[in-house]
């Protein structure tokens, strides 16, 4: 087993209570699904800047990282599947898949 870093970009935040809480119900029940194989439930990202190599600072780009999980799968094709269920895709968003190497 690996480690695998689901890291989301785009999606939005709902404007009423009761999409917010609609749309809590739905990471909580994708949550659920996954299981055991939660390693770090993750968070939400908010402000972003990014930094160059020569140290000049900027606004992160329009793809920016909105937030991100640890799971933990047999193989990253296992950590695609688990991902596909994510309900950020309603809301226009994406996720890419990262596998942790231990160092």
């Amino acid at each position: 087993m690996a480690n695998y870093v689901l890291a989301y970009a785009g999606g939005s935040i709902p404007e009423t209570e009761a999409d917010q809480a609609r749309v809590m119900e739905a990471w909580n029940n994708w949550y659920g699904e996954l299981g055991s194989a939660i390693v770090d439930g993750g968070a939400p990202f908010g402000q972003a800047k990014t930094i160059d190599g020569n140290g000049a600072v900027s606004e992160a780009g329009a793809e920016r990282l909105t937030g991100y999980t640890v799971i933990s799968a047999d193989s990253i094709d296992s950590a695609v599947t688990h991902a596909k269920g994510c309900p950020i895709f309603d809301d226009g968003g994406m996720v890419s898949v990262y596998e942790t190497v231990d160092m």
